[in-house]
């Protein structure tokens, strides 16, 4: 089967463990920013420009970073991410214990990950 331009698609390489581990815990984190920010801004922590902004930015670097696993600045993003997550228990504490409890399963599923890739190359 030929792609345009009658060339061959070029076929993907296979996903590695420590990329699905990547995507798979930023997409569990988009949703729980998604809702620590809405909650953010219905008790009024922050003002609301604050809160859905910040939420909102949070949001974006999320979804470039899952989109971006398969790539080691990907990973980067990651734990860029949970260095914000982390951040934030200077805004929220529950949010900051959130954001310290996913921190801790990144760094879990980023040294898991890699053993298995090693492994398995």
């Amino acid at each position: 089967m030929t792609g345009p331009g009658g060339r061959a698609p070029r076929a993907r390489r296979p996903r590695s463990v420590t990329a699905t581990l990547a995507a798979m815990l930023l997409a569990s984190e988009l949703v729980i920013v998604l809702l620590a920010a809405l909650a953010l801004f219905g008790l009024g922590d922050l003002p609301p420009a604050a809160a859905l902004g910040g939420g909102g930015a949070v949001l974006l670097l999320i979804v470039v970073a899952a989109a971006l696993s398969r790539r080691r600045v990907g990973i980067v993003l990651g734990w860029v991410v949970q260095v914000v997550l982390v951040a934030a228990i200077v805004v929220s504490i529950p949010v900051g214990v959130v954001g310290l409890i996913f921190a801790a399963i990144w760094t879990y599923s980023m040294i898991v990950g890699a053993r298995i890739d090693r492994r398995a190359a």
